[in-house]
């Protein structure tokens, strides 16, 4: 059975950076694509990026605008998140998932990791 683990939240000030990771084991990573969503508290959960099979590569340009970074590591069955310039709207409890963006289905998702921005 497929198990996500992120880690590498935390409480940050307004415009530092954290690292997000995600941990795979269960099924063949480099296979699946792997997404970023996140939810703020009292709003629904929405999506952040995503990282295909192939590597290529998709934003939600409107949150991230070009202060996010998502990569793989398919030696190591690891998806990361790079947040840079961090706001306070950007806190959120993050969550990695697992699926197929041809489907638009992601099935397996980690248990989340809490982000805090203060000012």
């Amino acid at each position: 059975q497929v198990q996500l683990i992120e880690s590498g939240g935390g409480l940050v000030q307004a415009g530092g950076s954290l690292r997000l990771s995600c941990a795979v084991s269960g099924r063949t990573f480099s296979r699946y694509d792997m997404g970023w969503f996140r939810q703020a508290p009292g709003k629904e959960r929405e999506f952040v990026a995503v990282i295909r099979s192939s590597g290529s590569i998709r934003y939600n340009t409107d949150a991230v605008k070009g202060r996010f970074t998502i990569s793989r590591d398919n030696a190591n069955d690891t998806v990361y998140l790079q947040l840079n310039s961090l706001k306070l709207e950007d806190t959120a409890v993050y969550y990695c998932a697992q699926g197929s963006t041809l489907t638009g289905k992601f099935g397996s998702w980690g248990q989340g990791t809490q982000v805090t921005v203060s000012s």
